[in-house]
């Protein structure tokens, strides 16, 4: 689900995989020092988007914290392909992990947001159940052809919202009803009708609300996960769970709900600021 392009490209996560190869993590490490230098001086499109993020959390924005906001999103995104290699070389610390593992066994809606290492942590979440991912094919072809090459493991369904509504609502409701997880990002709606406006970091941002509807239809609990990167191929997982208050009518229900995820994941992005992955101007109105 996304508003903006897909930031990264095919011939630097080519390179970045190839160096992994053949020299093994701790060197493409070092490698994501420069590409990153790279990306800071032609990326210009993802500065401009930045910008209001970090007037919003009244943080300066130097072209050095620009610098290191870019590098950790490198880090992100070679260990979304790196993991899918070698899962077993990538730690996810929670504080318990059997509670939202066992609701996810169950079926759950889990939610994402644009932060940190969340597509790293589906390959490494070590979750038996079968994630159902929904989401918007817009990958640049590059990148698109590299994820399609690496093989996935067999438990991770891409949902296209490209297929259209009744599509997307019929597989999901299928989903769902065999107790499987459905993802869903919860910072991005794929339309106009999907959007709500909630505060958040002192203006109104506008947020997906589908996954909550779904939520309440459903009656099925949602686990939102924050994967925050804490070292080399290390990430913390922070969750918390929702369960929709089916005694309020939906529209009360949803927002509610809604407030209560956005209100952590204010929480997390003002400690953990440049883990934040969405490069354009958040609060504006598409």
């Amino acid at each position: 689900m996304s508003k903006g392009k897909q930031r990264g490209s095919g011939w630097s996560i080519k390179l970045a995989l190839w160096v992994h190869d053949t020299f093994g993590y701790n060197f493409i490490y070092l490698l994501l020092y420069p590409i990153s230098f790279f990306y800071l001086l032609v990326a210009s499109n993802a500065r401009q988007g930045l910008i209001p993020y970090y007037r919003h959390l009244n943080h300066p924005f130097t072209m050095k914290v620009y610098f290191q906001h870019l590098h950790t999103f490198a880090i992100c995104m070679t260990d979304r392909f790196v993991s899918k290699m070698t899962p077993d070389k990538y730690t996810f610390t929670y504080k318990d992990q059997d509670v939202p593992h066992e609701i996810l066994e169950e079926g759950a809606i889990l939610l994402y947001s644009h932060f940190g290492g969340w597509a790293a942590s589906q390959n490494g979440a070590h979750i038996k159940n079968k994630i159902n991912v929904v989401m918007q094919e817009v990958m640049r072809e590059g990148i698109k052809a590299i994820e399609e090459k690496l093989e996935l493991t067999s438990q991770i369904h891409i949902i296209d919202l490209n297929q259209g509504t009744l599509a997307v609502s019929i597989q999901v409701a299928n989903a769902l009803m065999n107790n499987e997880i459905v993802a869903i990002m919860g910072d991005r709606a794929a339309n106009d009708k999907s959007e709500l406006s909630l505060p958040f970091l002192g203006g109104e941002a506008y947020f997906n609300k589908n996954p909550f509807q779904i939520a309440y239809k459903t009656k099925k609990v949602i686990v939102v996960y924050f994967i925050i990167l804490t070292g080399k191929q290390k990430y913390t997982v922070e969750y918390i769970t929702i369960s929709m208050d089916q005694e309020k009518k939906e529209g009360l229900a949803v927002y509610d709900a809604m407030l209560e995820y956005v209100t952590k994941y204010e929480e997390i992005v003002k400690r953990y600021p440049q883990q934040w992955f969405n490069f354009f101007n958040f609060w504006e109105k598409k």
